[in-house]
Order: C-alpha cells, then sequence, then structure tokens
C-alpha cells in the first residue's frame, strides 16, 4: 500500500502550525521517499537480471565449449556407430557364407571378405581423427545453435500470434504467466552462478579468463573496501585510487577537505607478492607525514604492519610530497625459510667487483653491498641474524685473497674461530689485558694505512697513471696494498670492558707523579671512528656489530662516520634510530616494526639516493664458514698474502691435525685387524701397510713419543697377547681416550 502524505501543514485549532505533526509527516515522507527508492533499486535489478539471461541465451554464452564439443562427439560417435554396424554386418554375412562354400567361390568370398575388413579398419582410423574437435567445429556449432534458439523465437511468436487470433482468451492467460517468468527470470544470481556479463572485482578473480582484460588492477586489500551499487551494473567496479585515499583519510595522513588534492602517480600495480603505488600528497603535506603513520596505514587497510613497506619517492621523478607505497599479499612475506648464501659454493670471490650478495627484499628481488670505501654498523636485538650478516661479508672478503681482516670480537666463542685461517690479527676477550692490546693493534693498523696514503702520493707524483683517483686499485692490491676490513662483534661488551680500564696517554712527568690517563671506552671509540674516516681512500673497511642498540653502545661519533647501517628487530623506534639514524626512520625505515616471526631480515640503509630496503639474508652456517675460511687461507697461501696471526694458527692447526690424524689411524688399523690391543711393533706395521707415505720411515720410539704427545700416554702391559706372557703396548680405549681428550 503506498503512502500518500499531503503537502499542506497541518494547523491546529488556534490557526497555528502544529510543529509535531511536521516532524511526523516529514519522516513518513522521508519513509516513502526511501520505499520508493527501494523498489526502483529492486525493478532496476530485476530488469538488468532479465536482460542479462535472456542476451546470454540468445548468444549462448549459458553454453561453453566443452559443452558444445560434447555435443559434437556425440553426434559424430552416432554417424560413425551407424557406418560400423552396417560394414560388420556385411562382414557377418560374408563370414557365414564362407564356412559354407568351397573352390572359387569360397576364394571370391574371403577376397570381398578381406576388403571389407579393411575397409572397416581404414575408417575406424579415419573417424578416430574425424572425432576431434577443432575450433572451427565449435564455432559452427555455436552459430547453429544461436540459429535454432532464434528460429524456434520466430516460430514461437508466430504460433502465438495465430493462436491469439484464432483464440483471444490465449493472450489473457499468458498476461497470467508474465509475472511468473519475469521473477524467474529477474531472480538474483546464486552464489555458484558466473554469469558471462557479470561484474568483477579486479584483483578478485578466481581465474584470468574470469576477470576484465581492461579494467584497471585493484588489490584484494583495496577491493575489500569498496561498495557495490544495485543501481548500475559498472559502478560495481571498485575504483583502486578512491579507495586508497580513503584509507590514507582514515589514517589521518590526509584530511578529507584534501581528498580531491590527492591522487596516484600512474596505477596500482602487482609488484613480486604484493602491490604498489606512489602517491601524490596535497601540497604542504610531506611525505614523512604518511611514513610516520604506517601502523595507523595499516589498520585503515584492516592488515597487519608487517606486510607494509612505506618510503618517500627518491627517484628523478619523486619529491618531499610523494612516497611509495608497497603491500604484501601475505603477513609474513619473506618466509620462514633459509636460502644458503651463493659463496658457499664459490670457490674464489672478486670483493672488488661483485661486492657482498646479501639476500632477497619481499619482492624477490636480490641485493648486494659494495662495502669497499665505506664501513658498515648493525644492530639489533640478540638471535634475530646480525652475526649471520657480518659472516657474508667475512665470506666474500675471506675468499679474495687481496683483502686483509682483522678481527676484533668482545667475547670468546666459536662464532668467528674459522677467520683464525685467514685472519692477520685475531683478537677475543674484553679483559683488560685484551683491550689494551685493541688499542695497540688500532694503533698500528692506522699508522700502517696513514704509509699507505704517502706512498699514493708518491705514486701519483711519480706516475699519476697508477692511482687515477688518488684511491688504492686492483692492480695495487694484487701486489700488496689490498683492503683492510676490520670486523669487530660484540661492540657494546668491548667497551663496557674498556670502559673500566685507564690508560696512560703520556709518560711519566719529569717531577714524578702519576701521568695522565684516560678512559679506554673514550680511546676505543675514537680509534674505531678515526680508522674509518682516515683509512676509507686506502682501502679500509669496517663491520661493527653490537646487540643492545642505545647511547651508550651504539655512540654517535661511531655510528655517523659508517655510511651503511644495517638493523634487526629492535624494540622501538628510539633503538631504530640508534642503528639507522633519525633520517632513515623518518623516510620509512622500520626495523621497530618487524615482529617475532621476522628472525634474519634485516633493514638496510646504504646511504645516498637509494634510500633503505627490507630484505631477508642469505645464511651460511658454522660448518660451510669454516670451508670457506680454508678454501680463504689455500688462496692466501697461493698468492702469497697470507700474514699475521693467521700464518702461526697454521702452524698450530696443522700440528693439532697431525696429532688427531695419528691417533685416528691407529685406532683404524687395530678394528681392521680385530684387535683391541697390540705390542708397539705390531701397531707400526699396520699403520705402515695402512699408510705407507707418513709412517714408512719411522721407528717404535718415534711412534711413542708421537703417541705419548698425542695425549695416549706411556706403553701399557698387555697381559697375555701374541704369544707372550705380558707384553708392552697399546691398549684401543687407552688410544679412543685420547681422541675424545682433543
Amino acid at each position: 500500500m503506498a503512502l500518500e502524505v499531503s503537502s499542506t501543514p497541518p494547523v491546529n485549532d488556534g490557526g497555528i502550525v502544529d510543529a509535531e505533526e511536521v516532524g511526523r509527516l516529514e519522516q513518513l515522507r522521508g519513509v516513502a521517499k526511501a520505499r520508493a527508492a527501494q523498489a526502483g533499486v529492486v525493478l532496476e535489478r530485476q530488469r538488468a537480471n532479465v536482460a542479462r539471461r535472456l542476451g546470454e541465451w540468445f548468444t549462448t554464452a549459458d553454453v561453453t565449449d566443452e559443452h558444445l564439443a560434447r555435443e559434437i562427439e556425440h553426434k559424430r560417435r552416432q554417424a560413425q556407430d551407424q557406418g560400423q554396424r552396417e560394414l560388420k554386418g556385411r562382414i557377418n554375412v560374408l563370414r557365414s557364407q564362407l564356412r559354407t562354400s568351397e573352390g572359387d567361390t569360397a576364394t571370391g568370398i574371403a577376397m570381398q571378405l578381406a576388403g571389407l575388413e579393411a575397409q572397416l579398419q581404414l575408417r575406424q582410423g579415419e573417424e578416430a581423427d574425424r572425432m576431434k574437435v577443432a575450433g572451427k567445429d565449435l564455432i559452427r556449432a555455436r552459430w547453429t545453435k544461436k540459429a535454432s534458439r532464434a528460429g524456434a523465437v520466430a516460430l514461437g511468436a508466430v504460433a502465438y500470434l495465430n493462436g491469439v487470433a484464432v483464440e483471444p482468451l490465449l493472450a489473457l492467460a499468458s498476461l497470467g504467466a508474465a509475472p511468473v517468468s519475469w521473477w524467474y527470470l529477474g531472480r538474483d544470481f546464486a552464489a555458484d552462478e558466473t554469469p558471462a556479463a557479470a561484474v568483477v572485482v579486479p584483483g578478485q578473480a578466481t581465474s584470468p579468463e574470469a576477470a576484465d582484460p581492461t579494467a584497471p588492477f585493484v588489490p584484494d586489500t583495496l577491493a575489500a573496501m569498496g561498495r557495490v551499487s544495485l543501481i548500475k551494473p559498472e559502478s560495481g567496479r571498485v575504483q583502486g585510487e578512491k579507495d586508497l585515499v580513503t584509507a590514507l583519510i582514515k589514517a589521518r595522513i590526509i584530511t578529507e577537505a584534501q581528498r580531491d588534492e590527492t591522487h596516484l602517480a600512474g596505477v596500482i600495480q602487482p609488484s613480486g607478492p604484493g602491490w604498489t603505488a606512489t602517491v601524490e600528497l596535497p601540497r604542504g603535506v610531506k611525505a614523512s607525514a604518511a611514513v610516520s603513520r604506517v601502523e595507523e596505514l595499516a589498520s585503515a587497510l584492516r592488515i597487519k604492519k608487517s606486510r607494509i613497506e612505506i618510503a618517500a619517492d627518491t627517484s628523478n621523478d619523486g619529491h618531499d610530497g610523494r612516497f611509495v607505497l608497497w603491500v604484501a599479499n601475505e603477513d609474513n612475506p619473506y618466509g620462514s625459510h633459509k636460502t644458503p648464501s651463493r659463496l658457499i659454493e664459490m670457490e674464489r670471490w672478486d670483493f672488488w667487483n661483485h661486492g657482498v650478495p646479501l639476500g632477497a627484499d619481499a619482492r624477490n628481488t636480490r641485493h648486494e653491498m659494495h662495502l669497499l670505501w665505506s664501513s658498515l654498523l648493525i644492530g639489533g636485538l640478540m638471535g634475530y641474524g646480525k652475526s649471520y650478516m657480518a659472516r657474508l661479508v667475512a665470506a666474500a672478503a675471506a675468499l679474495d685473497p687481496t683483502v686483509r681482516i682483522i678481527v676484533v670480537t668482545g667475547k670468546t666463542g666459536p662464532d668467528w674461530a674459522p677467520l683464525r685461517h685467514v685472519a692477520h690479527q685475531w683478537i677475543a676477550g674484553a679483559t683488560p689485558d685484551i683491550i689494551r692490546r685493541v688499542l695497540r693493534v688500532m694503533e698500528r693498523t692506522i699508522g700502517e694505512m696513514q704509509d699507505r696514503g704517502t706512498e699514493l702520493d708518491r705514486l701519483y707524483e711519480e706516475d699519476p697513471d697508477t692511482v687515477p683517483e688518488g684511491k688504492i686499485t686492483l692492480d695495487l692490491a694484487k701486489k700488496g696494498m689490498g683492503p683492510v676490513l676490520l670486523v669487530v662483534d660484540e661492540l657494546q661488551e668491548l667497551l663496557d670492558g674498556a670502559a673500566l680500564v685507564q690508560v696512560a696517554i703520556e709518560d711519566e712527568p719529569e717531577g714524578g707523579g702519576r701521568p695522565k690517563s684516560r678512559s679506554g671506552r673514550d680511546l676505543m671509540v675514537e680509534a674505531f671512528a678515526r680508522y674509518v674516516r682516515v683509512t676509507r681512500f686506502v682501502g679500509g673497511m669496517g663491520v661493527f656489530i653490537t646487540q643492545r642498540p642505545d647511547a651508550d653502545s651504539v655512540p654517535t661519533k661511531l655510528r655517523e662516520v659508517c655510511a651503511k647501517r644495517a638493523s634487526y628487530r629492535v624494540k622501538g623506534d628510539n633503538s631504530a634510530k640508534m642503528v639507522l639514524g633519525d633520517d632513515a626512520v623518518a623516510n620509512g625505515a622500520a626495523p621497530h616494526l618487524l615482529t617475532e616471526a621476522s628472525k634474519g631480515v634485516v633493514v638496510l640503509d646504504q646511504g645516498g639516493e637509494q634510500g633503505h630496503v627490507t630484505l631477508k639474508a642469505d645464511v651460511i652456517d658454522l660448518p660451510d664458514f669454516r670451508e670457506i675460511c680454508l678454501r680463504g687461507r689455500q688462496l692466501r697461501t697461493d698468492a702469497g698474502t697470507l700474514t699475521g696471526d693467521a700464518v702461526e694458527y697454521g702452524k698450530e692447526d696443522a700440528a693439532a691435525a697431525a696429532v688427531a690424524q695419528l691417533l685416528e689411524d691407529c685406532v683404524a688399523v687395530l678394528d681392521q685387524a680385530g684387535f683391541d690391543r697390540a705390542r708397539t711393533e705390531v701397531l707400526l706395521k699396520l699403520l705402515v701397510d695402512h699408510r705407507p707415505a707418513p709412517y714408512g720411515e719411522m721407528t717404535t720410539a718415534q711412534l711413542q713419543a708421537r703417541l705419548r704427545d698425542a695425549g695416549a700416554g706411556r706403553t701399557q702391559k698387555l697381559g697375555p697377547w701374541d704369544g707372550m706372557a705380558n707384553p708392552n703396548g697399546y691398549l684401543r680405549d687407552q688410544l679412543t681416550a685420547a681422541q675424545t681428550d682433543k
């Protein structure tokens, strides 16, 4: 029942307009308008559905190619079966006649039979090929179906008109059926229907065929924000740019009044396992305003903050009012797997030209870092991968025999032990004596590097072509003036230990008294910072690692001279700024937004215009790292660049290896012979038979002496053995115990 509302304002008995009644009438008028609008929406939707279904029927859009192919195959199979049945019937008749015939008659029948059988076989082969449905067959079948449907409608119309002319009541009956037909055709599409003319939201298509190839890409992240209109089907397409701007408003990056001033530079487009967009902000709104509100933007998009990367646009076309947004399809786009570094398989590496292969970002783009002429600071919470990243740098340097390596770590342990095979200097611990040794090594290294500078000056005066940029070159590096990599791990432990040490900075005064001294911590910070500053142009590089990123463990004086900085997960933006600096965090570097699932993920700021990148670093486990360092040692031995502590450590390592090999050989030969003990003479004979080269010239006295040095002790009484009452010799348990002690 329609609502009828008078337009004449109601008055009371005194002739005054009744305000309460006016309000009630306005409410009724609003309800009437809403119902009329709702009815119009439903009617328009039904009209669209009727037109869509009729259009599909006439155009055969409801019939798939697979259905047509089955129809064609069915018809061809029926024709094939009919033809084959006729041939088979004739063949059966001839076979019956052949069984009762003789002589020339039988021969003639046999020839006819053979011909028909050959014809049947040939036809079966041809008809098998004919069963294949080609594209032109589908086109012909579809046009045939369209023609038949159009013809059926035409015949139906003629029959209807003729029927109405004969029986007018037929028209009235058809009018009664019209509402039912309208309701059936105008009903909403079921959830499992996929009409050909249906509106598909870009980015949500279930298959490439279902999406409109001309439609702009809109990811699910934004499509979920769109509202589909029931009035105009074409407005059901989600407007990606508008929805993204709406999200910026909800995140309070811009205001509603600034909507029309905000737009995209280009279009939203897929980028790896996610999508990206470049946003032009209104004049006067800085990109840093968007960068600082990444959590609010994640809330507006209803996704986790770990999926968002946002940074100021530093491209040639970029400016301070434009930012680049990247949103991952998954909460952890980096995955939980480990990627082994390619350095593990490399026999040699060119540190000069290839830098350090680091890993891949969330878009699966590989990244490398060229550390030459710069230094790197690495910070972050414990257990997220700092040492692994530093190990990538050290491995690349170890495989280049022109690079000299110095290792300083604030605590002992196996993490950096493999570098002892190649390190010119290797220092571990944070005791007062070790702190003083570190300061001496730094002073001596800086002095040697400054001497290089003097040599470069001389070369430039005598032969400028040898030092075209005033820096060392690859040719000079091969002649002994190679880069120097300083690796400093557990920086906070070194600084804490150095803070407890007072170091004299002058000789004892002539008049007596105590010499002036300074805190070892201040001297260490200055030494590291000075190394980075004054040795850069002669190949000095530093990698400084700390797990407690605060003002004490990351002194500003040291951080500011490190052009490259990397941060793993930290607890807050203040800690992120301690490692990466205020500018990097303001431009979107966000290690404080990483989660517990972000192990191995690092935010790297390499300085310069390229800004920062978030990536998952490759992995080199400790056994692989040792093999790399051993290859690096051989490379240096061959090139004549093995120096310092590595030379002496190699001697000790070789001796230890020889001892271990001797014990291993002794146990092996006893096991091969099936003995659990043996006299010295018998043991020596077994060793010579097993490996003649190292044991062929050895005497029993020498074997006893070497086993004593190896920890096996002196010979023992064996009891009745080898035809003797109680000879001296070695027990297998005695030798295996020495192996365990090693």
